[in-house]
Order: C-alpha cells, then sequence, then structure tokens
C-alpha cells in the first residue's frame, strides 16, 4: 500500500462520557432503534465514500498492552478504525463530518491522521 494521500482515521468514545450514559440509559427497544438507525446512517456514509475507503477497518475489541513490563490488559478510547485515500489531510477529515459515530451512536470523535511511509524506504 502506497502511503502518499493514506489518512488513518480512530473513532474515539468513553465508556463513562455523557453520551455513553445517555445511550446506556435508553430502554433496549430505544437503543436497537437508534442502533439500526446508525447502522443505517454508516452503510449511507460508506456509500458516498466508497471511492474514498481503503480498508473499512471495523470496531476494536479489548486491548493488550504489551511493553518491557510484559502482556497486560488496559482500557482505553479507541473504538474502531477505517483507512482513506484524500488530496489532503484537510480533505481526509472533511470526510468524517458529522460522522454516524458521533451523530447517531455514543462515539465521542474521530482523529485524522497521515500514514507516513517508513523513514529510508
Amino acid at each position: 500500500m502506497t502511503t502518499q494521500n493514506t489518512f488513518l482515521a480512530i473513532f474515539l468514545g468513553s465508556k463513562t462520557s455523557p453520551k455513553m450514559a445517555a445511550w446506556n440509559a435508553l430502554s433496549e427497544s430505544e437503543r436497537q432503534k437508534k442502533a439500526q438507525e446508525g447502522i443505517a446512517a454508516w452503510r449511507a456514509w460508506v456509500e458516498k465514500h466508497q471511492q474514498a475507503i481503503v480498508t473499512m477497518g471495523g470496531p476494536l475489541g479489548k486491548t493488550k498492552k504489551i511493553s518491557e513490563s510484559g502482556i497486560e490488559d488496559i482500557s482505553n478510547a479507541l473504538s474502531g478504525f477505517t483507512v482513506v485515500s484524500a488530496e489532503s489531510h484537510e480533505a481526509a477529515a472533511k470526510l468524517f463530518e458529522n460522522h454516524p459515530h458521533f451523530a447517531f451512536f455514543p462515539g465521542e470523535s474521530v482523529e485524522v491522521m497521515p500514514v507516513l511511509p517508513i523513514p529510508g524506504e
């Protein structure tokens, strides 16, 4: 994969945010209805931006941290990722304005960063 004009989008959300608390306070039927609306909106977003999507990515599960100290289970705000191609960093960021991650679901934000070439290659 060439990294020129390639951007990694990371979806972030906290398990303790007010948005998540409000989501969890919904009844099961209300939550399912909102989830169905959100999934439909996400599919529409994918369809609209399919030319820019390099790797769809997906939701992220539980995290294991590996360091010199060993392996441990941790929690962080990362909840998913997608890789896109765009003419600029700004253009890549604009793809995620009003994204269903935070417009329908209790996600807090999407962070977009360029994928840089490996130094020396």
